[in-house]
């Protein structure tokens, strides 16, 4: 359609030195054009120009204080991307990486992910060039609190609620928090990822790893699929890593990789869910430390190496862009089946059309991992009901919506002529709510 053509020319002269924001952005336009033939309003109403455009987008500089006493300066970010259907909600990424290019790729994904759940969330993101790996706790705690003491005006419960991502965990959200609460004076779910102590959730910690798993349940028996003794890598070995390893040994998936951001470990007994957890969640090691409590594990330089180790399902669960064509050539040498994303935007764009053309059933990350955002909207929940659900309870319905994500995903893409490309399935199915919450509340 012409009108898609100009506007992803528009797109990439706009963004040229954001090259992760236009890589999204094109993908979900180059996905809509049969929705678009059926409903013409959408572009006559000038929906598609204004859903590629942040809402609002907040720059601040975060000054604090060092351990040995000198000044530091970060730069921080919120972009608030679209409030159609609920608060702005996605989370904050403290990593040297962060630009504001991003960010916005990162909120601009969170649209159509949080649709996709069928809660009540717009999409957010925000972070800084702050990296906390290294840094003692009393320097977390001053960024953290100097970074609340400007982001604490643009959020609330009922207007933004943002959460953790790469490298804000509970320790950083605990710190978050307590800031808001006293700068505030005020106790609200401003923040989701919070401690149990503070109004967190119970299954929060594990989501993202265990909605991945349940999508990938969902996915396979839908195809007639079997889970048990299939063979696994994951890449990572962060929070989303760990759960979805843990997920799958329970579903009876042999997992025999993992990696981090120096190189990748092959564990042919299967990879000690235990063991990792004490390497990355309690010693904040390197998983090549794996290797002295297994020796006849092995271990690879180079985080890309994963996709060279043969198997059934590939999970790439550590961050944008990790997985290339050439990688995704090994993989389907190597016998892969499924593909299902646990990161943001892990797989380029000539991966995905390589992999789904040699017949690998793949699942984009914003239908696959969004158990997180999920389970921080049922945090809300609670936070406004004032009361706590079980672990059975919370896990149930994330599993619940996980399956429903799927279904709706599949459907909407033999709805419109494209069975089994869940990557126009998804952002179809976003779009289409996202859509039409912003045209019955006008031109705003």
């Amino acid at each position: 359609m012409q009108e898609l053509e100009i506007l992803k020319q528009s797109i990439l002269n706009k963004n040229a030195h954001e090259s992760e924001f236009s890589q999204a952005v094109i993908e979900v336009l180059d996905s809509l054009a049969p929705v678009l033939k059926e409903h013409p309003e959408y572009i006559e109403n000038g929906i598609l120009e204004r859903i590629v455009e942040p809402e609002r987008i907040i720059i601040f500089r975060v000054p604090w204080v060092d351990d040995a006493g000198k000044v530091q300066v970060n730069r921080g970010y919120r972009v608030e991307f679209n409030s159609a259907i609920g608060p702005y909600k996605g989370g904050l990424r403290f990593h040297k990486s962060v630009n504001l290019g991003i960010v916005k790729f990162l909120g601009f994904e969170q649209i159509f992910k949080n649709a996709l759940t069928g809660l009540p969330m717009g999409g957010g993101k925000g972070g800084s060039d702050f990296d906390p790996h290294g840094k003692s706790d009393g320097e977390v705690m001053r960024f953290c609190q100097s970074f609340m003491s400007e982001l604490y005006r643009h959020i609330g419960q009922f207007t933004d609620v943002p959460a953790g991502d790469i490298g804000v965990g509970a320790r950083e959200i605990g710190y978050l928090f307590g800031q808001y609460k006293r700068l505030k004076n005020e106790y609200s779910g401003v923040l989701t990822g919070k401690g149990l102590n503070y109004g967190g959730s119970l299954v929060r910690k594990e989501a993202t790893g265990y909605g991945l798993l349940y999508y990938v349940e969902a996915m396979m028996k839908d195809h007639g699929m079997e889970l048990e003794n299939k063979r696994a890598v994951i890449s990572g070995s962060g929070n989303v890593a760990i759960y979805a390893l843990k997920k799958a040994k329970e579903l009876g998936i042999k997992v025999v990789a993992m990696s981090d951001s120096n190189g990748c470990i092959l564990d042919e007994e299967g990879i000690d869910l235990a063991l990792i957890q004490d390497i990355k969640e309690i010693k904040r090691g390197r998983i090549k430390e794996y290797l002295d409590y297994r020796p006849k594990a092995e271990y690879f330089e180079g985080s890309s190496h994963i996709w060279k180790i043969k198997c059934d399902i590939a999970l790439p669960c550590a961050t944008q862009n990790e997985l290339d064509l050439e990688d995704a050539k090994s993989l389907v040498a190597g016998g892969l089946k499924v593909l299902a994303e646990g990161a943001n935007m892990p797989t380029t764009p000539e991966a995905i059309e390589y992999l789904m053309k040699n017949g690998v059933l793949y699942a984009p990350g914003k239908a696959a991992n969004a158990g997180g955002v999920a389970t921080s909207g049922l945090e809300m929940s609670q936070n406004s009901l004032r009361l706590a659900w079980t672990f059975e309870e919370v896990d149930e319905r994330l599993k619940k919506i996980m399956y429903d994500i799927y279904a709706n995903v599949a459907a909407t893409a033999e709805r419109y002529g494209f069975k089994d490309n869940q990557v126009i399935g998804a952002n179809i199915a976003g779009f289409i709510k996202v859509a039409d919450a912003m045209m019955e509340e006008g031109i705003v």
